[in-house]
């Protein structure tokens, strides 16, 4: 029975609390339900007696997770009225060994085509948008960019140092490794189903030639390292864990990008060695 109304029946449970609800108490989320209770001042939206009269279901917004993907269409714009732009910030060792460390963060936004833009953009979707709403923008923009630098850090240990990579996959198989670790909420939508789903992701990278497998297990093993960290703490909206957790994840980039230079010289020498 839902805990707001307890002689209306509960056909499913708050995607932040897990108690359950009733048709009436069922508010939209990214991904799933919320109760009335945690919503706590989101925007407008309708339940599902609005839907039946009529009504469109609108949530929370994940600002973040459509500013990235923005991000990240830009690039690929740019990259067809520009070809020189994805081999200048492509990320190699080579070219952090050189100073350029903006490839540490250009590389996530360029794309080596449209079907590999599309296919990123679309777990960026899916999986942005269920971590945004549970963890809040800036946890979940903390995440992002400790995957982003983990997958580069990745592809400079294992790719090749005269061969350019690009793509959002690092920070992608960053958020599939966090949900992986998270409670998970839900048995439906994207928490259900992304254990599938990495899996899936890892076979393509080591069956597909000339993926970069080094930025798909580089962002994974940071995704799995700040979801631990994120469960540990409790995702919980207060103050000091939110402010903790970010703080890791920020402070787990800046490691990254500082070790960059180191391991990209690492890799040319053992290339030339």
């Amino acid at each position: 029975m839902c805990h707001r109304h307890p002689k209306a029946e509960a056909p499913v449970s708050c995607n932040r609390c897990d108690r359950p609800i009733c048709t009436d108490c069922m508010i939209s989320a990214p991904v799933g339900w919320q109760c009335p209770t945690c919503v706590k001042g989101a925007p407008v939206v309708r339940n599902m007696r609005d839907v039946r009269a009529g009504g469109s279901l609108t949530g929370e917004r994940p600002y973040v997770t459509f500013g990235l993907i923005g991000v990240a269409v830009a690039g690929f714009l740019l990259q067809n009225a520009d070809p020189t732009i994805g081999s200048r910030y492509a990320i190699s060792a080579f070219g952090i060994a050189n100073g350029r460390l903006e490839q540490l963060v250009t590389a996530g936004f360029l794309h080596a085509g449209l079907i590999h833009l599309l296919f990123n953009m679309l777990l960026l979707f899916q999986l942005g948008g269920s971590l945004e709403a549970r963890l809040g923008r800036l946890r979940f923009g903390a995440l992002f960019f400790a995957g982003l630098l983990g997958g580069a850090i990745g592809e400079l240990l294992l790719g090749r140092p005269d061969v350019a990579a690009l793509g959002a996959s690092g920070a992608v198989f960053a958020l599939m490794g966090a949900i992986v670790v998270l409670p998970r909420r839900s048995r439906f939508g994207i928490e259900g189903s992304v254990g599938g789903l990495l899996v899936i992701n890892l076979v393509i990278t080591f069956l597909i030639p000339g993926i970069a497998i080094g930025g798909h297990l580089g962002g994974l093993a940071v995704g799995l390292l700040v979801g631990l960290v994120l469960r540990l703490l409790g995702d919980r909206d207060d103050q000091a864990r939110v402010a903790a957790g970010a703080g890791f994840a920020i402070a787990l980039t800046v490691a990254l990008a500082l070790a960059a230079s180191p391991v990209a010289d690492w890799a040319i020498q053992r290339r030339l060695g």
